[in-house]
């Protein structure tokens, strides 16, 4: 049997299947979700059941979201989860999390999520952050990196900015390629993602917060003199008490919100 096949699947490269099999990391992935009885929990990408079994053990009911076919049937007729489970298969990325909101129990998303899709992911997911509690996710290390990273650090950009506009982002747990088979080529990483409030999210709109992530980040040598021109030009930025001649890992998120809501207010 190969290193690809595990507990019977074979891992599908399509879909970016790498399989947690090491147990002490699965235990504080665990404990870091806390899962208790009566939660709204939702995993996305379940494939095993790896992180499944042990939450359903401590929990009346858990939501999945899985797009392989065979693993969501899996699952569907699995002897000893399969009673607390509610299974959807289908595609996260195009899931209405807002479906599965019941009373006042805002959700708790966590999973394994492929590296391929992990970043657009993590975007439909920010338009849910209103009704989630927290969430807990793992990803390529490099991307955790970027998501939790200060300004002026090269590691700063669209998805630090967008990440922290929506949620309280902290590291969790970093997990090697030798505790998944198959083993991935990269280094692994858990987040623990919790949702500022809405009163926290000052941005007149975040379409235009992201656009001028877009062009701010997109060559990131430019100064924003040359970055941000599309969008305004130097004298702007200095009335908003921002330097045209830095490049846009020096803003702070404030900068960027102040930038999207002058360009909502005049050029609208």
């Amino acid at each position: 049997m190969t290193d690809k096949v595990h507990l019977g699947h074979r891992a599908r490269k399509r879909f970016g299947q790498n399989f947690l099999n090491d147990d002490t990391i699965i235990d504080k992935i665990v404990t870091a979700i806390d899962p208790r009885v009566g939660d709204n929990l939702v995993e996305i990408g379940p494939g095993l059941g790896a992180i499944t079994e042990p939450v359903t053990e401590l929990t009346d009911h858990l939501t999945v979201v899985e797009l392989d076919k065979d693993l969501a049937e899996r699952l569907i007729h699995h002897p000893f989860m399969a009673p607390k489970l509610t299974v959807h298969q289908g595609d996260a990325m195009k899931f209405d999390f807002s479906s599965l909101l019941t009373g006042d129990k805002k959700l708790k998303i966590f999973g394994n999520l492929p590296y391929n899709v992990s970043t657009p992911l993590l975007f439909h997911l920010f338009d849910y952050v209103d009704d989630v509690e927290h969430m807990h996710f793992m990803l390529q290390k490099e991307v955790v990196n970027r998501m939790v990273a200060s300004p002026g650090s090269k590691a700063f950009g669209r998805l630090s900015v967008m990440t922290q506009y929506y949620c309280h982002a902290i590291p969790v747990i970093e997990v090697p390629p030798t505790c998944f088979k198959p083993a991935p080529k990269v280094d692994s990483a858990v987040v623990r993602l919790v949702p500022k409030s809405p009163d926290q999210r000052t941005a007149k709109s975040t379409k235009l917060l992201n656009t001028v992530c877009l062009e701010a980040f997109n060559q990131r040598r430019k100064t924003l003199r040359n970055s941000l021109a599309n969008l305004l030009d130097a004298t702007q930025l200095e009335a908003l008490g921002i330097d045209p001649s830095v490049r846009a890992e020096s803003l702070t998120l404030k900068q960027f919100i102040d930038i999207a809501n002058w360009l909502y207010d005049n050029k609208q």
